[in-house]
Formats: structure tokens, C-alpha cells, sequence
């Protein structure tokens, strides 16, 4: 009896996860370049009540073994870094990321990060930075007169002055990829970083072998679905309170157990 009553409890605390893994799905559904996260359970370890081979009869083995096991426990939050859906804004310095690849995101301790939000800006001092202010690298400086920005599918960077002549190239942008992207770490702010499981970063120009294109004054969408969110909410409803139900049925069962002696 006790171990039904463990067991049905990691079962509501798995579901507990997957609610809240839903719950911040949901609540990212408008968030630039937000990835959403998939939770993932494994089942615990089992308790053998007898073994293959046993039996009272020396001329009969037992075919299969009796198990029981003790519940489940999450192991992952698994991150989908599915393309979203890109979204036309006008603005001059949006860029999309149609493709596989980063933005590299220079941080104020000076280490780097990584980021599908390419809602960029332009700081007081001249230099693209996100909306957060930080650095975007490589580094790229605006002067004063700049009056039209244009960004080129490969990453290419010119700007054309208020006095009117030639565009004039600033710089490009570089784009980074892993081999295991599902290995990065979220850390807020539209930002990962890299980890030992997601592996050093690859380096690489827009719209080169294995690298997505930019397309100017685009945004990517979120790619939470909220109708598969919706029914993955439902089902985890339903498993949790199918796991309260075992929880109460086995509470019934100890009660009438108690009871026999009594009558």
C-alpha cells in the first residue's frame, strides 16, 4: 500500500512539472524568438518480487519476472528549436533569422550569449545592441548622420548618411550553431548560453552551408502552438487527478483493512 501511495505521489509531482512547463509555454506565446520546452519523465527503478528461472517446481522455470514498479521522475526539460513563424515589422532594424543559427550577444562580465531576437536598437554611443542594451558581436558603430540602414540577407550591414551618396558598408554579421542546440541553457532575457552538452559554437556567415538567411525588418514568432499547449494541458489535468484518485482508492483500501480486525 505504501508504495502505491509513493508511486501516484511522483506521479501528480510529474504532472506538476508538466503543468508549469506548459504554463510558461503559454505565457511566452508573443515572445520574440521564444523556444518553447517539453518536459521529459523517465520510469523509477523497479522492485523484482521474483526472478526469471525460480519456482517450486524443479522441472518448470519461471518465463518472466514479477515487478512492480515505484513511479516516475523528470530527467529533461527539452528545448524545440523549431523555426517560427516570421513576422513583417518596417523596422529598419529588426532582422529574422530565416534558418538554422544565433545572434551573438555580448553580456557586461564580457562573456557571450546567444539569441533569436533580433529586435535590435541603437545605442547612445552608436553601437547595435539588443533590447536589453547589450553588444551585439561583431561589433557595429553608427555615426550621427545615418538616415537609412540596409541588411543584407548574408548579414551585410550598410548605411547611406542624410547628406545622400553611396551606401556605405559598417559590417556583417556572424552567426553561431550547435551541434546540439537542445544543450543550451536559457537564462532569461531571450538568452542562452552555451553548455558542455550543447558543445563550442560554430561560427559562420548568413546564408552559407548550414546557416539561415537574415531577412530585414522581419521579427520571429514564438513557435508555441497554443492548441497542442491547450491539449497537453488537459491531458497532464487528467493524469493528475487520475493520480489523486489512486492516492484517495488507496487510502479506502487501508481503511477497510483497518477495519477487518475491528468487525
Amino acid at each position: 500500500m505504501n508504495r502505491a501511495l509513493r508511486t501516484a505521489a511522483t506521479g501528480m509531482a510529474a504532472q506538476q512539472l508538466n503543468i508549469d512547463t506548459i504554463a510558461h509555454n503559454l505565457a511566452n506565446v508573443n515572445t520574440t524568438g521564444f523556444k518553447k520546452s517539453r518536459p521529459e519523465f523517465q520510469d523509477l527503478m523497479y522492485q523484482t518480487l521474483k526472478s526469471t528461472g525460480t519456482s517450486q517446481n524443479p522441472n518448470v522455470q519461471q518465463p518472466v519476472e514479477l515487478q512492480v514498479g515505484t513511479g516516475t521522475v523528470p530527467v529533461a526539460t527539452l528545448k524545440s528549436f523549431a523555426q517560427g513563424d516570421i513576422q513583417p515589422t518596417q523596422n529598419q532594424l529588426d532582422v529574422a533569422i530565416d534558418g538554422e543559427g544565433f545572434l551573438q550577444v555580448r553580456r557586461p562580465d564580457g562573456t557571450l550569449a546567444y539569441t533569436r531576437d533580433g529586435s535590435l536598437k541603437i545605442s547612445g554611443e552608436g553601437s547595435l545592441v539588443t533590447a536589453q542594451g547589450y553588444l551585439v558581436e561583431p561589433a557595429v558603430t553608427f555615426s550621427d548622420d545615418v538616415s537609412t540602414i540596409s541588411i543584407a540577407r548574408d548579414g551585410t550591414i550598410e548605411a547611406t548618411s542624410t547628406g545622400g551618396g553611396d551606401p556605405v558598408k559598417l559590417g556583417q554579421f556572424e552567426l553561431a550553431k550547435f551541434v546540439n542546440s537542445a544543450g543550451l541553457r536559457a537564462i532569461g532575457g531571450n538568452l542562452f548560453v552555451e553548455t558542455t552538452a550543447s558543445g563550442s559554437p560554430l561560427l559562420g556567415t548568413a546564408g552559407s552551408e548550414g546557416f539561415g538567411e537574415l531577412q530585414q525588418g522581419m521579427l520571429e514568432s514564438s513557435n508555441v502552438d497554443v492548441v497542442e499547449e491547450m491539449v497537453g494541458m488537459i491531458t497532464a489535468q487528467r493524469a493528475y487527478e487520475i493520480n489523486a484518485k489512486t492516492i484517495k482508492t488507496v487510502e479506502e483500501m487501508l481503511d477497510i483493512a483497518n477495519n477487518i480486525k475491528r468487525g
